[in-house]
């Protein structure tokens, strides 16, 4: 949202124009991410309820249903990882993809200065680091064989979106930091600044982990579901 009223807004030409190109490179996160990880918490919320939370005397079920609707129509993932992949990351010779950069090694240079972030500065950069890796290899094989280095565009689309909503969480982190060193600060603040910077701590270890197998699997071309045939079925 901020970056749709910076592209409009923004004091000079220069940053609607930065704004405009990294709206655009990331909009297929936008709209895959919350979508499918949305959703994901509202069937978690029913696992959690147990076979009561299936039953409509609890609000929960409503919410996966009314939230089932975003993937459809956000477009499928399929299609997002396409989009990203085949024609986002390549655009204009790379520049949204050059930006997004230089913003996450603004943010991870920001953390290394504090000491209770410097673990997630080096966690962050490590993810970057995979993502530039692995986005480098697709690109250069694209020419080659686009339907092989397209098939697993899904995994890239969540791979890509897992390092940016770490980016998101490091930037709320470093907020959160910020807030808790006033003096003033009062303990309703404080205990929502600890539970963000609790929410930090769990993304860098368990979701954004998943990005060094989602690498490895990009990298080597893993093909199994893409060499499937219809009559072995």
């Amino acid at each position: 949202s901020s970056l749709q009223e910076d592209a409009h807004t923004a004091e000079s030409v220069e940053e609607r124009q930065e704004a405009a190109t990294l709206l655009d490179l990331i909009t297929p996160i936008v709209k895959s991410y919350p979508s499918r990880y949305g959703l994901k918490a509202n069937e978690l919320a029913i696992q959690v309820l147990g076979g009561a939370g299936y039953i409509r005397e609890y609000p929960v079920e409503q919410y996966y249903r009314d939230n089932r609707l975003n993937p459809i129509h956000e477009g499928t993932e399929g299609i997002q990882g396409l989009d990203l992949l085949g024609r986002k990351v390549i655009m204009n010779h790379g520049a949204g993809y050059r930006l997004l950069n230089s913003k996450l090694l603004e943010t991870i240079e920001e953390a290394k200065q504090s000491e209770s972030l410097k673990d997630k500065a080096e966690l962050m950069a490590g993810a970057l680091e995979r993502l530039n890796q692995t986005t480098q290899t697709l690109a250069l094989a694209m020419a080659g064989d686009p339907d092989k280095t397209l098939a697993n565009a899904t995994v890239y689309l969540d791979m890509f979106g897992r390092t940016v909503m770490a980016w998101m969480w490091l930037k709320q982190a470093l907020l959160a930091c910020r807030s808790l060193e006033e003096e003033d600060c009062h303990l309703d603040d404080e205990r929502f600044y600890r539970g963000k910077l609790q929410a930090t701590e769990y993304f860098f270890k368990w979701e954004l982990l998943e990005t060094e197998g989602q690498a490895k699997l990009l990298q080597n071309f893993e093909s199994s579901p893409y060499d499937m045939e219809s009559d072995w079925f």
